[in-house]
């Protein structure tokens, strides 16, 4: 018996390389660390940390690879963060430690493999109109996350996917360590 295919083997079958990880999952469950359930903590860290590093580990090895040929000469990793990875807030104690997590690993690789034509950056978003909140309780959901959106002109997912392509578009020579893309009045 043959062992499946991994994603990333089945990218390098059917274009030849792999030249660019984004790497965008994420879970923000939000309340008080004073009597939170510990299983949410465990989940927040497997998606937002865990699920980044693993990644990143499988990739790297074939964005190594294509950074040394082809037409670019470089390769790209943009781990998708949070404004949440540098300002901590009221209830976001958990999300907040995984996502600056997210920037500190990110600067981590970016200083190991820049030399070597892998360009890694964070792009850290605001607001933006997502599932993100809807795993949150009602009360927590009432209390921290509608009130925000219903005041503000959130992001949409093109503004994000706007910003990775600005990232990974810049010539060879040039890298985007870091983006901030906010709503205008989050800023």
């Amino acid at each position: 018996m043959s062992r499946p295919r991994t994603p990333f083997q089945q990218v390098i079958e059917r274009f030849g390389r792999l030249d660019t990880l984004v790497n965008n999952a994420g879970l923000m469950l939000l309340g008080p660390v004073l009597g939170a359930d510990a299983e949410e903590w465990d989940r927040m860290i497997a998606v937002n940390v865990q699920g980044l590093l693993y990644t990143t580990r499988a990739a790297l090895p074939h964005l190594l690879k294509s950074a040394e040929q082809g037409p670019r000469q470089v390769a790209d990793i943009v781990n998708i963060g949070s404004y949440a990875g540098r300002v901590a807030s009221k209830g976001f104690g958990v999300y907040n430690a995984t996502k600056f997590g997210v920037h500190a690993f990110t600067e981590s690789l970016r200083q190991e493999v820049t030399e070597r034509h892998v360009r890694v950056g964070v792009l850290e978003p605001g607001a933006v109109e997502s599932e993100l909140g809807t795993h949150n309780k009602p009360e927590v959901r009432g209390e921290m996350i509608d009130p925000f959106f219903e005041g503000t002109e959130v992001l949409a997912a093109e503004d994000i996917a706007d910003g990775v392509a600005y990232m990974v578009t810049r010539p060879r020579h040039a890298a985007v360590g870091e983006l901030w893309i906010m709503p205008t009045e989050q800023a």
